[in-house]
């Protein structure tokens, strides 16, 4: 018994508790870090819109038929943002409630005219 190697109960019990600890504060910090990379996702979708709104009005300035109302052009905006967006509350002509994951942000969108483009904005 003089020449014994290893960990006792209390040590291995020890470094256990410890590494829990961490882990813990760890999940935290992905946590927080996956609810923010979700809210940058949902503003970049904001600004996709507004560029989209604003080629849809240019396509139909330059058409043949030309711009006829705010409503006509609304129907040909491809508001698709890709996978894991989502409307909830629906899309409408004055703005929406777009879901990313467990984020979302209720947008308002200002009607386009003859001379300007319809913007999105976060409410």
């Amino acid at each position: 018994m003089l020449n014994q190697k290893g960990f006792t109960l209390i040590e291995i019990i020890a470094v256990l508790v410890i590494m829990s600890i961490l882990a813990a504060a760890g999940m935290q910090k992905m946590e927080s870090l996956s609810d923010s990379a979700s809210k940058q996702t949902l503003n970049h979708a904001v600004r996709e819109l507004i560029s989209k709104e604003a080629l849809t009005w240019a396509l139909v300035k330059v058409s043949e038929e030309g711009w006829v109302s705010d409503e006509a052009l609304f129907t040909k905006i491809n508001t698709n943002l890709g996978e894991g967006y989502s409307w909830s509350s629906g899309l409408v002509l004055t703005g929406g409630t777009l879901r990313m994951r467990s984020s979302a942000v209720t947008m308002a969108r200002t009607p386009s005219t003859i001379s300007t483009a319809g913007i999105w904005k976060i409410k």
